[in-house]
């Protein structure tokens, strides 16, 4: 018999050293820290999962912008497909995949706007041309060519000249306030260790998964 068996601490041992913190903001906070220092491209990219009008779902890529305990927000379109999806349901989904931690983090939420004034900090930390870019680009409708797009751009480059960009009412924030969170991490024979958080009332309930 082993001491796994007999000791009944030893499962919740385990399950400490692999994810240390009962606080699932501070545990991605680790996570995402040593991401920045691995993952050669976007290691705050994430998918970014909604459903349209007929409960289609519907995933695409997006980067993180900031974090803290109220949540997690990204920038987009309002009129994108995204943003009107949102705004329709109030509800999105969220992964991170760290291929080279072999880790993933999935995130279930509710879905505010932030303030007009977090959207306008941001958005002027931003380059020029990217806040060009959120004028000319009337995002996920048709365009006729590269060509239509870049002569929208150029257009609103010699509007703005040389002076401040401000930013459109369509380019907004949105903070996802999570109910759930799950921790993943590669096992062998597929094996994976999961651990899933639930928010209830002010604070957390935590319980492993199958994989």
């Amino acid at each position: 018999m082993s001491a796994a068996d007999t000791d009944p601490t030893s499962s919740h041992e385990v399950d400490r050293e692999m994810f240390p913190h009962d606080d699932p903001f501070i545990l991605f906070g680790h996570l995402l820290k040593d991401a920045e220092a691995k993952e050669v491209n976007d290691p705050n990219g994430m998918a970014l999962a909604t459903v349209d009008e007929d409960g289609l779902p519907d995933v695409r890529m997006v980067l993180l912008k900031g974090y803290d305990s109220n949540g997690f927000v990204f920038y987009t379109n309002t009129g994108s497909d995204k943003g009107r999806q949102i705004l329709a349901t109030g509800k999105a989904a969220i992964l991170f995949h760290w291929k080279s931690l072999r880790r993933q983090v999935r995130i279930r939420g509710v879905v505010t706007q932030v303030s007009h004034g977090e959207a306008d900090a941001y958005f002027a930390s931003r380059p020029r041309q990217s806040q060009i870019g959120a004028w000319a680009s009337d995002q996920s409708h048709p365009v006729a060519g590269r060509f239509a797009l870049e002569k929208k751009v150029a257009e609103y480059a010699v509007k703005f000249g040389v002076g401040t960009v401000p930013r459109p009412d369509h380019w907004r924030g949105f903070r996802i306030r999570p109910v759930q969170f799950e921790f993943w991490r590669d096992g062998a024979f597929r094996l994976h260790d999961r651990m899933q958080w639930k928010a209830v009332g002010e604070g957390w309930v935590k319980q492993r998964l199958n994989p």
